[in-house]
């Protein structure tokens, strides 16, 4: 684990260049355009912060940090609802080619990954989701035949603007040119339009393979994944908090600001309670990334990624109460972030519930 200091220097650095760069205006504007996140921001944060080579080995050009470290940085572009190539390339698509093992691929691809000029994008579901305990399946939406990959992969983060696409099979994973000519991207309509996602085919499209333990690499991917999600909800639910407290202040109702009212304190100590709760659920599964598997590690995971989704569901459902109309209004962020908590409760899938473990 990095140390608490230097996480905290970097989550207050990544916040200047995000309160600076990252406004509502931006965030607009990155919903509408062609990449669907805004490339100029993207460009700072590798340039000025380095935050795509966090989580990279030094000897592929990265930081060499931990992974906490990386998440870090998820966490703050949660509370922004900014959706650069952060979750999908540097932390999923880098952690992808690193559990591969394959020396040659990391050396090809990930300088370029740290220096912000090439992004990946994982394809790792059907069009059914993504293979959990819940739901155990074989096939990802792709099958191999050789090295040639044909099917398509739904749900695909970065998918219609990524460089490289990492496809997992039940063969292994796969490196793949997103510009061949075999291949087709399709950008996905979705109910959350700060979060770009793609549907990826391909027919007969040659392919490398980097590794062949599918389900190896399946198992760490998702708890990466799961980890990253559970960061990103604590940023946004923290945000929701700060923007619901600051509106009770100036808001007046009956001569009076509404905060100064005991029902409604009692609603915001209980977000309170929701983020903070959610906040130690979510560390205490990041800190389990790099130790050895166990019961109780898969249990804290587990219990981050439901915990974590029905904080933020219910933050931002009290958010979207609390300021009243104006919240439903498109011109407010609290719909934004009420679509983000629940298309983040769904994506990559849910563990088994209850959580409860029979004796």
């Amino acid at each position: 684990m990095t140390d608490t200091a230097e996480l905290q220097e970097l989550a207050d650095t990544v916040r200047a260049v995000l309160t600076k760069h990252g406004d509502r205006d931006a965030l607009r504007r990155a919903i509408d355009s062609d990449l669907g996140y805004d490339e100029r921001l993207w460009r700072l944060l590798c340039e000025q912060v380095g935050v795509a080579a966090l989580a990279i080995p030094e000897e592929y050009g990265g930081v060499g940090a931990d992974l906490d470290t990386a998440l870090v940085v998820v966490e703050e572009l949660g509370r922004t609802l900014h959706n650069p190539p952060m979750l999908g390339s540097a932390v999923l698509g880098v952690q992808a080619v690193l559990a591969a093992g394959d020396t040659a691929a990391a050396q090809r691809l990930l300088p370029e990954v740290a220096e912000g000029s090439r992004t990946l994008a994982l394809c790792w579901a059907d069009s059914t989701g993504w293979a959990t305990p819940a739901a155990p399946r074989s096939g990802y939406g792709v099958r191999a035949d050789g090295d040639t990959l044909t099917g398509t992969a739904h749900y695909v983060l970065d998918g219609a603007a990524a460089d490289t696409l990492l496809v997992l099979t039940d063969a292994g994973l796969y490196e793949i040119d997103a510009a061949d000519e075999h291949v087709t991207r399709t950008t996905t309509r979705t109910m959350d339009p700060t979060r770009r996602l793609a549907a990826i085919t391909f027919d007969g499209a040659a392919a490398t393979r980097l590794g062949s333990d599918a389900a190896a690499l399946s198992t760490r991917l998702r708890d990466i994944a799961w980890a990253a999600l559970a960061a990103e909800q604590v940023g946004a639910a923290d945000q929701c908090l700060e923007m619901t407290v600051e509106y009770s202040k100036s808001r007046v109702q009956f001569g009076r600001p509404i905060g100064s009212f005991q029902a409604l304190k009692h609603r915001m100590a209980d977000m309170y309670v929701l983020v903070e709760s959610a906040r130690s659920a979510a560390y205490a599964a990041i800190a389990n990334l790099d130790r050895p598997v166990t019961s109780d590690t898969v249990l804290d995971l587990e219990s981050a990624r439901i915990h974590c989704s029905q904080a933020f569901r219910s933050v931002v459902g009290e958010t979207v109460q609390l300021h009243g109309g104006i919240a439903i209004t498109w011109e407010h962020e609290a719909h934004l972030y009420f679509k983000r908590a629940h298309a983040d409760a769904e994506l990559f899938g849910r563990p088994a519930r209850p959580l409860a473990r029979p004796a």
